[in-house]
Formats: C-alpha cells, sequence, structure tokens
C-alpha cells in the first residue's frame, strides 16, 4: 500500500528516522539492501497472520523477581503508551522487550561479553496494551556493553522494543534510552538519527508516579507510529 492509498497518513519528518547506511555504524554497509525495495501488495497472509493476541501468546511482564528467584541489580518498572499519528491509543498491541542484564550481557550463546550472567533473568518479556494503550513491565536496569564497533566503543543503556500489529509484516523495531547516559553522544547507532528531536523522543523520562515506593523506581517511554512525531524505528524502510 503506497502513501495516496492511506488517507490522512503523515509520513516521518525528514531526518527523524535513521538511515539504512549509516557511516559511522559499521555492520549497516553489510546488511542493508542494495537496490531500491520492490513494493508488492500485501495479503491478508501479510496483514492478519499469525493472529497477536495474549491468548496465543501469553503476556511476561515481570522480569525481575517471581516465585522463589530474583535478578541481580536495581529493579526499575517502564511504562508507556502506543499512540498513532494522531494521539489516538492503540489496543491489543503486542510489545516484546529484550536486554542485558545489569552486568551488561544478554543472556544469549552469542554473547561473549566478559561480565557475569545472571541465571535467574532471561532478558526477555512481552506485554500487550490495554484499552487506552498503555503497557507496563518490571526488569533490571541493564549495564552498558562493549561492541567492537570502533576503538573501545561501548553502547549505553538501553532496552530494545519489538512492536507488532495484526501480523509478522507488521512489525517496528526500536530502542529505548536513559536520561543523562553519558554514552549517547558518541554512540554512533543513537546519532544515527540526524534530528536531535526525534533523538529525544528514543529517551525514557524519569516518572516517579510510575514507581513504587521502596520497591522499583520508574521510566516512561511513550511511542508514536508514523506521522511527524513518530518514534524513531531501526526499520523504517
Amino acid at each position: 500500500m503506497t502513501t495516496s492509498d492511506q488517507p490522512g497518513y503523515r509520513p516521518a519528518a525528514p531526518g527523524s528516522q535513521p538511515p539504512l547506511d549509516a557511516p559511522a555504524y559499521g555492520s549497516t554497509h553489510k546488511r542493508h539492501p542494495k537496490q531500491p525495495p520492490l513494493r508488492i501488495a500485501a495479503t491478508l497472509t501479510e496483514t492478519s497472520a499469525p493472529r497477536m493476541s495474549a491468548g496465543l501468546y501469553p503476556s511476561h511482564a515481570e522480569l525481575a523477581k517471581g516465585p522463589g528467584w530474583e535478578a541481580q541489580g536495581e529493579r526499575i518498572i517502564v511504562a508507556g503508551r502506543v499512540l498513532d499519528e494522531d494521539g489516538r491509543p492503540l489496543r491489543g498491541t503486542m510489545v516484546e522487550i529484550w536486554q542485558a542484564n545489569a552486568a551488561g550481557r544478554y543472556n544469549h550463546e552469542r554473547d561473549r561479553h566478559d561480565a557475569p550472567l545472571d541465571p535467574n533473568f532471561k532478558g526477555e518479556g512481552r506485554i500487550f496494551t490495554d484499552a487506552e494503550g498503555w503497557y507496563r513491565f518490571t526488569t533490571i536496569r541493564p549495564g552498558a556493553y562493549p561492541w567492537r564497533n570502533h576503538h573501545n566503543a561501548w553502547r549505553p543503556v538501553h532496552i530494545h522494543y519489538s512492536v507488532f500489529g495484526a501480523g509478522f509484516a507488521q512489525r517496528l523495531v526500536t530502542q529505548m534510552y536513559f536520561p543523562g547516559d553519558p554514552l549517547l553522544p558518541i554512540d554512533p547507532v543513537f546519532m544515527a538519527i540526524p534530528d536531535a528531536a526525534a533523538r529525544d523522543r528514543l529517551v525514557a523520562r524519569f516518572d516517579l508516579d510510575i514507581a513504587e515506593p521502596e520497591y522499583a523506581l520508574g521510566y516512561r517511554f511513550d511511542i508514536v507510529l508514523r506521522g511527524r512525531a513518530a518514534t524513531p524505528m531501526e526499520n523504517p524502510a
């Protein structure tokens, strides 16, 4: 479907989305398409399958603590809303997250970072938005980690997000960062977004109303799909 086929559709502002090939972000040179993508009409298989519902994909919003186990690190609560370009809430949206543990290591066999693994922290979760577009999960504040993009390269503290529509073809991926992180201005992934205001939309806000007394601090991270104030995504094309 083209832009002209979508009434009221407003594209993202120029410079608000990262390019497919970012000069300072080394791996983009090897994995982006060399030719313009072909526009193929979507069928019901791409736009409605599989059905993304809590009945088929159970929610997992508690990553920090459970019966008989507790992850190591600083507990945090992250909440926000998923909205369309006109500020309307998107209900029933599946939001998946994954992240490193408090020491900056992923629970994945390919992560060889010399940092401890936490057997009680898997680093992945899934939540669905409610009728007002809200989501909420509890986790551990992740640590920074080296990534070998350039000399002494470290990724800022971040949480990965995957937002699904009705099917696999309606998926957007982004990252949430934390305020005040000194690594942000020198991170090629974050800085690949030319527009400073768009970059700021990737930084969560500390929110005491989300925090729980004597348990966990709170952060708010809203996601806007499409439009001039769209959240920067890793796969805008």
